[in-house]
């Protein structure tokens, strides 16, 4: 089964030295069980958390405090030196990955090309002969623009193919999710819109995991192209305000977009009575899979493991990395998802996205 992943964190933990190797480490994803597991494409994403950037020497005493007084995710007093460092550690890692190709891996520029492989004959990714896994850079956390549109074109040059617009605080784009209703309810701000638009020029994919609801539905209104949901579940099973709820699955179905399962027991399973997260169980996974199906429609699920995202401990029992995915089909083929469903899931669903939303920058470079 080949398959493709829309969200892993191994390129980050990599780049802040918990793992020197993208061949073979003990993290979740690694190039040699990616090729033993089937792996067509992986997304990797360049994730920064910009509180990591405040105590930096080179940060100001204001916005040091401006953190501190706050201690809210939302809005921690974050100032423009923190994203700009933030902003030149993803970089970094667009360059890191850069330099790991090899005859095992290779990093995609044209989406278009890899969306239309083995359906046009052009631009064949990977290549099945050599067993290539294919690499598509990611960017998580869209706060790094700073209110600099140019640095999406700096982006896209990096390498950058799919843009999370915020992670868990406030940026210049908009909000994220939130147990805060006030915070939930908040849109994307001028410059997100800006931002959405710009993305669609550049042939880039709009994601929405971590985002407001307001801002989830300020993408489906002004997005001329579809957008995913790279790393999120269904609310309507696990009541986190990281899930969609059955309203905004049918409206990314509806756009043409996808949203990618996610491992995550506390994504996946309510916790217990006692507050603890529980262990998530293959049957919870499917679930989800499931209600995604029925909502969004057999064309708008996908995969989005977040590996390396969070503890191996909170993956669902059966999982510890990609070597184990064979027994994610097995669960799918038994809870009665047909071989269709699971060949779109698995990889069909999101080649056509990066065909629809790599056409338009062919579109935008015509019109100008």
């Amino acid at each position: 089964m080949q398959w493709i992943d829309m969200h892993c964190d191994t390129l980050s933990e990599i780049w802040k030295g918990h793992s020197d190797s993208f061949r073979r480490n003990d993290l979740c994803v690694d190039l040699e069980r990616l090729t033993r597991a089937g792996a067509m494409a992986q997304f990797f994403a360049c994730f920064v958390n910009v509180a990591d950037y405040l105590e930096e020497s080179s940060g100001s005493q204001d916005e040091k405090k401006g953190s501190a007084a706050s201690g809210k995710k939302t809005n921690p007093g974050i100032g423009s030196g923190a994203w700009d460092r933030a902003y030149a550690a993803v970089l970094e890692m667009t360059e890191l990955a850069q330099s790991e190709d090899e005859e095992m891996f290779r990093v995609v520029r044209d989406i278009k090309a890899f969306g239309n492989a083995g359906r046009e004959r052009q631009g064949t990714f990977p290549d099945e002969d050599k067993k290539e896994v294919a690499g598509i850079l990611t960017l998580e956390e869209g706060g790094v623009l700073n209110n600099r549109p140019e640095r999406l074109s700096r982006l896209y040059e990096n390498g950058i193919r799919l843009i999370t617009l915020t992670w868990n605080y406030e940026n210049c784009i908009g909000s994220p999710n939130s147990r805060d209703p006030n915070v939930m309810k908040q849109g994307l701000k001028p410059f997100g819109i800006e931002v959405v638009e710009r993305i669609n020029e550049l042939g880039m994919i709009i994601d929405v995991s971590h985002l407001s609801d307001g801002g989830f539905w300020d993408c489906i209104r002004y997005s001329r192209r579809p957008v995913v949901a790279s790393h999120s579940n269904a609310r309507s099973l696990c009541p986190h305000p990281r899930n969609l709820s059955d309203e905004m699955l049918r409206a990314l179905g509806e756009k043409g977009g996808v949203a990618g399962v996610n491992f995550y027991s506390a994504f996946l399973k309510s916790s217990s009575g006692r507050g603890e997260t529980l262990r998530a169980e293959m049957e919870d996974l499917i679930r989800h899979i499931c209600r995604m199906i029925d909502q969004a429609g057999e064309d708008g699920v996908a995969l989005g493991s977040d590996f390396d995202g969070f503890e191996t401990e909170a993956l669902p029992e059966k999982i510890s990395g990609v070597q184990d995915l064979d027994c994610l089909w097995d669960a799918m083929r038994d809870s009665g998802i047909t071989p269709r469903q699971i060949d779109k899931i698995a990889s069909g669903n999101v080649k056509r996205v990066m065909r629809e939303v790599g056409r338009e920058k062919e579109t935008f470079l015509l019109r100008r």
